[in-house]
């Protein structure tokens, strides 16, 4: 027999009548297999298990029916064989007899167990493999609040175990599972202490048992006795609640837990007698927790004992197989009589906590009489073990003070009951108690979130003032460059609008006076803006002044060139104009690169005709575009080779179908490409290569459509295809990017910031194109070219309200809107006439009309009109888009909306710039033939006005006098007409 050790007291305490030897008189049995079991997923302290199964499921007993939820929880398992009925609320042992999530399973009847087996020699694990282990199994403690054993078992280095105490002494009254527990399986006990010693390394192993249980004392003596651990029984005086872990530490070892401490904080750790036999269970024979020893009794029930039940039996199975009298039941409790709770259903589960049941008659238990007046008598606070102020504890919860309820170590209470139990008024002090601590857990609960929230939006608020300043410094930057890239491109085409020589070869040393002047004066015109812009930016503090700046800079380089090219033109003598020479080189190359693609066409279609494979019709169209190319080129050689015609121009329409045609499939090519790619596909290798090669071809066809248009040097004007070529591809790059961004933006992708910088990158360049292409067309008067600008204007525009529907009509499909067929068919329209409008605008290029003497007639190479409309469009898309930013709600990103402005104060500036050059060119223009455009608006006008008063007096004028009214008429509208058609080569 081990040493026998002075046991210590701790304060208060009560003795109640025990009433434990109703239930044992009869050894433990089996309680009945259920016919369906109820597994509440929160048997425990901590998080509730997550369920594994479904309704529908079979499982088998001893199977995982939930698990763990983080690191303090425990796995839920079945303890019969069955299927899964339902997951949902359901009545739990609970004082607040709420409802909680539970598993329901029906039995089988069949009984059967998974596979399972124990370690053969768990030393040889690593203690956290071992610890898993028996968290795998689901043990919890099994004499109080259920916590998670494994965290117990799981301290960290600063947790020093010095003492481990098995708490064997059931204080409460009517309880007696762990007493019979400790009478016939104290082997079970020992190999449990054991393990947990094993893994703990305690210095010292105590026992404490109450010195009312004699039988189970001898039994762990025979069996404890023998092992080689530092062990002692230690005996204790039946005092209640000895077996509460702070006053069992106190009574075993002199040792006071601080408040607001663990025991292993001060080296102690403290399980339960039932608690080691499930760890036992668990290693050794793989078990587990699927059942516990729980103590049936009451006056009430027939036959009072100790029983192995099933976790999650309902307590109607027990009553029933105990034979309680239903109609002497006054009270039905679960737990002991003094920290038990008082159920009315029974269809509530046992769960692992459950260690008792109490059928109690009233002569047993009568009724709790009214609660009175506190009278001070101090009887609660002198048998309050935890040493608090019950009754101050009682005062604070009643007036819903818990600050002060707090202060006062409220939290140590452990709700043992023995200050109600004294108390002479009757006042249910526990329960007051109760509802003060779930208010505090409320209010803590409350202000974490708050404090969580408040954390977060403060941060969100960095977080957006610091992506403010991001974007505004990238905006900034890109602005800057974006000047600095435009000015650099206006310099060039100016410069090279500026050079005679570059832009008349017929007239090679000539210089145009005429043009160089209104080069000087719209220079200056700018100049003179640009200044006006940077003050009125400096003396309002405007943003973006350095880009103003740089834009002056230039601005004034480009008006020291104008002015210089000017007086240098001025001063230079005249020279006569040198003819264009036929270069016979080029056109005999042209001729030869013509036939060999018709002999290449033509093998082509003799393969496809013979092997029926191809588009025949397609490659018979190829080859009759071809021949006609052939015969074209093989003329103008022949002309320029006798000398006796000059040389024809070559007809490039069907080679410009051709390169649009191969630029649509490059890109259709292109994006199947990427898509392949993203999606992981095996064949975008080989598309890859496809890709390639349809650009290499579109590469050579580009070259062949440049080498045909330099064969004849256009005579005084300036060749703007290429150009209009590239900017019709830029601008369709530009719309699939900008759609693409939307799309990104729109689903909240990562990669919608990069798009953005892209789209803005592919729009300045489109911007400098279209500011390059103004530039060419008004540096020198085209003769022999026909009027575009109208036109292209109009094509904007439809394009415009094509890409609008289209995107309206996707949205339409998107939400199933009845409407969207509708919208299709007026999609279609747009497109039909926006097609039609290119055709016209190629036929436009492709043709001149030629007067009675065979000479091109001549045509403004400037709508104003048209350029006005389109700086009315941009700045009204611009106002509308600056609108929108204005009214989006503080802090929320608008990243995607500025980059839509920036984009549409670049389409807005080209325009304006064009406008104003054009307008230039006008007034000089007008000026050089000696006409006042105001006053030649104010006669148009007046012309105007008296055509309607003329029409007016016809139309009520008698039938005698209306023929010479109608002469006056015919007269005034003439001189009309002419005002107007000189006002219309100057003016909008």
């Amino acid at each position: 027999m081990k040493n026998t050790i002075r046991v210590h007291q701790f304060h208060g305490g009560i003795h109640p009548p025990e009433n434990k030897k109703q239930s044992t008189g009869a050894p433990i049995s089996l309680a009945p297999l259920p016919s369906r079991i109820i597994l509440p997923l929160q048997q425990h302290i901590g998080l509730p298990a997550d369920p594994i199964v479904k309704v529908g499921d079979r499982v088998l007993k001893g199977q995982r029916v939930a698990e763990a939820i983080g690191r303090i929880s425990a796995n839920i398992h079945a303890s019969i064989s069955g299927t899964v009925v339902d997951i949902g609320p359901h009545p739990v042992p609970h004082v607040s007899g709420m409802d909680a999530d539970c598993l329901v399973i029906e039995s089988d009847g069949q009984d059967e167990w998974i596979e399972h087996q124990g370690l053969p020699d768990y030393t040889q694990l690593a203690k956290p493999e071992l610890i898993e282990y028996i968290r795998q199994a689901g043990v919890a403690g099994m004499g109080g609040a259920g916590f998670p054993t494994d965290v117990k078992l799981h301290l960290g280095d600063d947790h020093i175990v010095n003492t481990l105490i098995i708490n064997a002494a059931e204080c409460e009254p009517y309880i007696t599972a762990d007493d019979m527990l400790m009478r016939e399986r104290a082997d079970e006990i020992l190999g449990g202490i054991e393990i947990i010693a094993h893994l703990l390394k305690p210095l010292h192993i105590m026992v404490g048992i109450e010195d009312n249980k004699p039988q189970a004392i001898r039994a762990l003596h025979d069996a404890l006795d023998k092992s080689h651990l530092n062990l002692d029984i230690v005996i204790t005086p039946t005092k209640y609640p000895s077996g509460g872990e702070k006053q069992l530490i106190k009574l075993l070892t002199g040792v006071e837990v601080p408040s607001g401490k663990i025991p292993a904080d001060v080296g102690i750790v403290c399980q339960n007698v039932g608690t080691t036999t499930a760890v036992y269970r668990a290693v050794i024979l793989g078990e587990p927790l699927i059942s516990r020893i729980m103590t049936v009794t009451g006056e009430s029930a027939n036959h009072k004992q100790n029983y192995e039940v099933r976790i999650g039996t309902p307590i109607a199975d027990l009553l029933n197989h105990s034979g309680v009298d239903r109609a002497q039941m006054q009270r039905l409790i679960i737990g002991g009589p003094m920290m038990g709770i008082t159920v009315t259903n029974e269809q509530i589960p046992v769960i692992k906590t459950t260690n008792c049941l109490i059928a109690a008659s009233i002569h047993e238990m009568p009724p709790q009489p009214p609660a009175q007046a506190c009278i001070r008598c101090g009887m609660c606070e002198q048998v309050c073990p935890a040493e608090l102020l019950p009754q101050q504890l009682y005062w604070f919860a009643k007036g819903k003070e818990f600050d002060k309820a707090r202060h006062h170590n409220l939290f140590d209470c452990i709700e043992c009951g023995a200050c109600s139990y004294v108390c002479p008024s009757n006042i249910p002090l526990v329960q007051y108690y109760r509802f003060a601590k779930a208010e505090i857990r409320k209010e803590d609960d409350e202000q974490r979130k708050a404090d969580h929230a408040r954390l977060r939006f403060e941060a969100r608020l960095a977080r957006l003032e610091r992506d403010k300043i991001e974007k505004e410094e990238r905006r900034k930057q890109r602005a800057i460059e974006a000047a600095a890239a435009q000015a650099a491109k206006k310099d060039a085409a100016f410069n090279k609008a500026a050079s005679p020589a570059t832009n008349n070869p017929t007239d090679a040393g000539v210089p145009d006076l005429k043009q160089l002047k209104s080069n000087a004066a719209i220079a200056r015109t700018k100049l003179r803006k640009a200044e006006k812009a940077l003050a009125n930016a400096q003396d309002k503090g405007l943003d973006g002044i350095e880009t103003l700046q740089a834009t002056l800079k230039q601005l004034q380089l480009k008006s020291e060139l104008a002015e210089k090219a000017y007086t240098e033109a001025q001063q230079a003598p005249a020279k006569s104009a040198a003819a264009p020479e036929t270069d016979l080189k080029q056109l005999k190359s042209n001729a030869a690169i013509a036939r060999t693609k018709l002999k290449k066409a033509e093998k082509q279609l003799a393969a496809a005709e013979a092997g029926g494979e191809g588009d025949i019709d397609a490659l018979k169209a190829q080859v009759v575009a071809l021949q006609a190319k052939s015969a074209d080129a093989e003329k103008a050689y022949q002309a320029a080779d006798s000398g006796t015609v000059s040389p024809v121009a070559i007809d490039t329409s069907a080679l410009e179908a051709e390169i649009a045609t191969l630029q649509g499939k490059v890109d259709k090519a292109e994006n199947a490409w990427k898509a392949a790619v993203e999606s992981g596909s095996p064949a975008a290798e080989k598309m890859a290569a496809g890709v390639e090669k349809l650009k290499e071809k579109l590469t050579g066809l580009q070259a062949e459509l440049t080498q045909a248009r330099s064969a004849v040097q256009p005579a005084a004007t300036v060749d703007t295809s290429a150009l209009d070529t590239e900017i019709a591809t830029l601008q369709g790059k530009v719309d699939k990017a900008e759609n693409a961004w939307k799309a990104a933006v729109e689903s909240g992708s990562p990669a919608a910031e990069k798009m953005a910088a892209g789209v803005e990158k592919l729009k300045e360049k489109l911007t400098g194109l279209q500011a390059e292409l103004t530039q060419a067309r008004s540096a020198v008067q085209p003769a022999a070219t026909v009027d575009t600008s109208a036109l292209d204007a109009e094509i904007t525009t439809l394009q415009g309200k094509v890409d609008k529907a289209e995107n309206a009509w996707k949205a339409a499909v998107e939400s199933g809107s009845p409407a969207a067929d509708k919208m299709a068919a007026g999609v279609e329209k747009l497109k039909e006439k926006l097609k039609g409008l290119q055709a016209e605008l190629t036929q436009a290029k492709g043709h001149l009309e030629t007067n009675a003497e065979g000479k091109a007639e001549e045509a403004p190479a400037i709508d104003l009109k048209a350029l006005k409309q389109q700086v009315s469009i941009m700045r009204t898309k611009l106002k509308k888009a600056e609108k929108q930013l204005a009214e989006l709600p503080e802090g929320e990103d608008n990243a995607s909306l500025m980059a839509e402005i920036e984009a549409l104060r670049a389409r807005h500036d080209a325009a304006k710039a064009s406008f104003d050059a054009a307008e230039a060119d006008k007034i000089a223009a007008a000026a050089s033939e000696g006409i006042d455009l105001k006053q030649l608006k104010i006669d148009a006008a007046l012309a105007r006005a008296a055509v309607t008063k003329a029409e007016r007096a016809l139309s009520k004028a008698e039938q005698e006098s209306k023929q010479s009214l109608e002469t006056e008429l015919l007269s005034i509208r003439a001189k009309a007409d002419k005002l107007n058609a000189t006002l219309e080569r100057f003016s909008d």
